[in-house]
């Protein structure tokens, strides 16, 4: 399983601004927002429904995961998506992160990709309310 998602009751602006304050409740900041809509819209000219994905990092975390292995770095940050499906519903998907650090094979990455695990599931939890 390399993510889980969440269908919220919010509009699209609002689970971007609502799953933003809940990843910050577990020590998480959003490093980047790529607005992939925007973004196939202007370079391709393709319509698609509201899509981003906001790079979600917590700085403690991921400190220690660098120390433990200098390029673990290009496996994160915690990508988090907010999507608007055909019926206008909204979806929030979280990657996993213990599916993506366990790649690395060290025991410390994988109880740090646990940790980090259950925080997004915290959100994911917050996100259903």
């Amino acid at each position: 399983m390399y993510g889980f998602n969440v269908k919220v009751n919010d509009n699209f602006e609002a689970a971007v601004v609502r799953v933003t304050e809940e990843l910050q409740k577990e020590g998480f900041g959003v490093l980047t927002e790529i607005d992939v809509a925007a973004t196939l819209k202007k370079k391709l000219d393709i319509d698609r429904r509201p899509y981003k994905i906001l790079g979600a990092c917590n700085p403690v975390l991921a400190n220690q995961a660098i120390e433990a292995e200098a390029d673990v770095g290009l496996l994160l940050p915690c990508n988090v998506v907010v999507r608007e499906e055909d019926d206008g519903s909204v979806i929030v998907s979280f990657m996993n992160p213990s599916t993506v650090l366990g790649l690395v094979q060290r025991e410390e990455l994988k109880v740090l990709g646990e940790e980090v695990l259950a925080r997004l599931q915290r959100v994911s939890t917050a996100m259903k309310t």
